[in-house]
């Protein structure tokens, strides 16, 4: 990847000016600030610009603006047929168009999707990875490293977009080029990884709201129970308050983590959780070393939220700018906007239960209707498919009206993902099947197809996730 990385670094220099795209999620955004903050350093006249999807149309606006050269980041690699007469470098995770990728190019330092139109990409699938081992704000973070070895403390905002895009959820860890930015970061003195209790809301949260909203694992009893969860604590003997402020879990001291992660595991083993389920308390978690402790910003899974929340509102701007360090103005808009998209998480729940969850033989679903953004609705996804009682065994497919047609969000399990189910596989070819287009990861991906075919697309969706689990038909 470092190799390659190179040769994106010497396009980049070489070119008169830079137009970064790059995407609107977390990773996106966060890759989008690496790319914007390496070429300032270096000098590099650029522009950047956020889009929702990276799709044909999009693309032939870009191609007609014609700048010396584009850099997608966290996109592109779905378009990589498309990209005839344009100069671009990718730094893209998901998926290539083109899986397959001749034997003759698998060892070459340069990949061009066509080499007369000189279209570089960075992208771990052509090395046999999957989309895990970097993220497209990590493979943003190879080429700043490239274009200078003082970027190394951008790695921080790396991990924020790697944490973002969960790719420590599967192993409760980031793997793979992930552990060369976190041991980047670590030398630079950025980022600190430790291992702790992985829940949410570390930094930010009372620690009885912690494990409140527990979800990864659900913690019997406790999840979802304010009281019981208050109750818990007070009789390990923990001090809840210090005059008006809750104690959040970064103000515990080690004793008393370690007191209550032992009583945490007590419980789950005793109201029937495996080994399997505790294991999930505990794994890697990183630590931004120059943000202050209470804020958002020093907790990686807490950031990536927060930039979530701005790009998800039309606002992956105001969440550049908090990533390339403005804690002024910006900063207070990007809380408020978190405030916000939680209310708004809370609201789709509601609106989740009055549609209706259909089930068919191999999959699960929903229609959002406009009572959903398109931007949120596959967060809403994953919530509905972590919520406690909800159907594990099947994927979730859920839909919402968007600008351009209907958006597809589809979300499942790592257990389903192990035995070979592929979302980015079903989602490329069903909207494909009925004139729209996809793409995305094994276990996260999204389409938009026009008005009117949910019904065609989910009959092919349903009969793929049936193929690929080796599942029969129904009776």
């Amino acid at each position: 990847m470092e190799a390659r990385a190179r040769e994106i670094a010497d396009r980049l220099r070489s070119a008169p000016s830079v137009t970064v795209v790059a995407h609107i999620d977390a990773d996106g955004i966060s890759g989008g600030a690496i790319a914007s903050e390496a070429l300032a350093r270096a000098g590099i006249r650029h522009d950047v610009t956020f889009v929702k999807k990276l799709d044909e149309a999009v693309l032939a606006e870009i191609k007609r603006q014609g700048p010396p050269l584009a850099w997608f980041v966290d996109l592109g690699a779905g378009l990589l047929h498309a990209m005839h007469g344009i100069d671009a470098v990718i730094t893209d995770h998901h998926v290539p168009t083109e899986r397959e990728v001749p034997k003759a190019l698998r060892g070459d330092l340069v990949r061009f999707a066509d080499s007369a139109d000189r279209v570089l990409m960075l992208n771990p699938h052509l090395d046999g990875e999957g989309s895990d081992v970097a993220s497209g704000a990590g493979c943003a973070y190879a080429v700043a490293k490239a274009l200078d070895p003082a970027n190394v403390d951008l790695a921080a905002i790396a991990i924020v977009g790697a944490v973002g895009d969960v790719q420590d959820q599967e192993f409760r860890r980031l793997g793979g080029y992930n552990r060369t930015i976190v041991a980047d970061g670590v030398r630079a003195g950025v980022l600190q990884a430790s291992v702790d209790l992985r829940l949410f809301g570390r930094e930010t949260r009372p620690v009885h709201k912690m494990l409140q909203y527990a979800t990864d694992p659900w913690i019997p009893r406790l999840s979802g129970n304010e009281e019981a969860c208050v109750a818990f604590l007070l009789e390990l003997g923990l001090d809840l308050k210090i005059d008006d402020h809750w104690r959040s879990w970064s103000d515990l001291d080690r004793g008393e983590k370690q007191r209550v992660v032992s009583a945490l595991v007590a419980h789950m083993l005793e109201r029937g959780c495996g080994a399997r389920e505790t294991d999930r308390l505990i794994g890697e978690v990183y630590t931004l070393l120059k943000e202050p402790v209470g804020s958002p910003t020093r907790d990686a899974k807490e950031f990536g939220t927060l930039i979530n929340a701005c790009g998800r509102y039309d606002a992956a701007e105001i969440a550049y700018r908090v990533c390339r360090g403005d804690r002024e103005e910006p900063f207070a808009e990007a809380l408020r906007l978190l405030r916000g998209h939680r209310e708004y998480l809370v609201g789709s729940m509601d609106t989740i239960e009055e549609a209706g969850i259909q089930e068919m033989d191999a999959l699960q679903y929903f229609h959002a209707g406009d009572k959903i953004r398109d931007t949120v609705v596959g967060i809403a996804a994953s919530m509905a498919l972590n919520k406690n009682g909800a159907m594990k065994d099947l994927p979730i497919f859920a839909f919402a009206n968007a600008d351009d047609g209907i958006k597809v969000s589809a979300r499942t399990t790592r257990d389903l993902v192990a035995k070979g189910l592929d979302l980015a596989a079903i989602m490329q070819a069903a909207s494909k099947a009925v004139g729209g287009t996809g793409g995305g990861h094994h276990a996260a991906a999204g389409a938009t197809i026009p008005p009117g075919q949910e019904q065609a697309f989910l009959e092919i969706a349903n009969r793929m996730v049936r193929e690929q689990l080796g599942r029969s038909g129904p009776k």
